[in-house]
């Protein structure tokens, strides 16, 4: 075993061996042979990575002996090819023509209109346009404009330059092939890659169908929207779920009773062969009966004379009496009142 062991390439960093000099019969003989083989030689190999690791030097803790295992030294092939470097954007290339250096901003600033702590970027950030309430005037500015619209229709105009930019720069990295993996399904519209490609033409149906969708995207299937001048009915309407009313009514209260049974019955005739046991209900049936057949015999051979007569005689209330007083009035007894 050590001088075959010594024959192996052992790569501890990707826990991997490997024999040069084995050879596999070109036709083996049968399967069960040929599994046999690969299985003894799975053996050798794994138990040569074995050996290898307890030959490292360890350190002992509470788990157990722990080794380091060295670098890998077989270079393993790429599934799929290098990524190709982005090329580099315009403002990157005047950064580099200048000597631009990125340095980090604190991600916040302290705003003196509002004498507080606000973001750099994003909403509510310090300086906003918005919380500007007095603009000073310039030697500059031409008489009767509006600062204020003024300030938004810049902001607009960097707005519109920032995106311009940006589908430039994707144009540029989808020519070098470096389009990141999330964008390269838009690979194909037009604004990107520039590529002169008609748009499809929509047919009425299309049109019709999507439509539909949309009138019918509420929670009541469009029944409360509001129609639009000239708006057709929507063809397909959306299904909604019947269910059973809360208060039972007249003709209501057996729905629910008629649809439990319909289910059941339905559940019954389909597995009856595996809910119902024939042995057991027969004799079930026959011990019923025999006891029902008792009973009756017992009854007729029981005698009338045997019969309990109600020895308890029935109480007779006697009428209250009317006892006669002075002035001519009458008092009821104690006990009626």
């Amino acid at each position: 075993m050590d001088t075959e062991q010594q024959q192996y390439e052992v790569d501890l960093g990707h826990l991997m061996s490997f024999d040069p000099h084995h050879h596999f019969p070109s036709v083996p003989s049968s399967r069960e042979d040929l599994v046999e083989e690969c299985v003894r030689k799975g053996t050798d190999l794994v138990q040569a990575i074995v050996v290898s690791l307890f030959n490292l030097p360890s350190t002992e803790d509470v788990d157990g002996p722990l080794v380091k295992l060295p670098s890998p030294t077989t270079k393993l092939p790429r599934e799929k090819h290098l990524p190709k470097p982005k090329p580099p954007t315009k403002w990157e290339l005047f950064a580099k023509a200048k000597g631009i250096k990125k340095r980090k901003k604190d991600k916040v600033l302290w705003d003196e209109q509002t004498g507080a702590w606000k973001r750099r970027y994003g909403y509510d950030r310090v300086n906003d346009d918005e919380d500007i309430p007095i603009i000073e005037a310039k030697m500059t500015d031409e008489p009767g404009e509006d600062p204020f619209a003024k300030r938004k229709a810049e902001k607009k105009k960097r707005v519109v330059k920032q995106e311009k930019n940006r589908l430039q720069n994707l144009k540029q990295a989808a020519k070098a092939g470096a389009l990141p993996s999330h964008i390269q399904l838009a690979a194909t519209a037009l604004p990107i890659t520039g590529t002169p490609a008609a748009p499809k033409m929509v047919t009425k149906d299309e049109l019709g169908n999507v439509a539909g969708l949309a009138a019918t995207a509420t929670a009541s299937g469009g029944k409360f929207d509001k129609k639009l001048p000239g708006e057709k009915p929507v063809k397909k309407q959306g299904k909604h779920r019947k269910f059973l009313p809360v208060v039972e009514g007249a003709g209501i209260g057996r729905q629910e009773k008629e649809q439990t049974d319909k289910v059941l019955s339905k559940i019954f005739s389909q597995h009856s062969h595996e809910i119902l046991n024939v042995d057991k209900a027969v004799s079930k049936y026959t011990v019923k009966k025999e006891k029902s057949r008792k009973n009756q015999q017992g009854k007729s051979s029981t005698p009338s004379s045997k019969l309990k007569a109600n020895s308890k005689p029935m109480k007779v209330k006697n009428k209250p009496n009317k006892k006669p007083v002075k002035g001519g009035k009458a008092s009821l007894s104690k006990k009626a009142k």
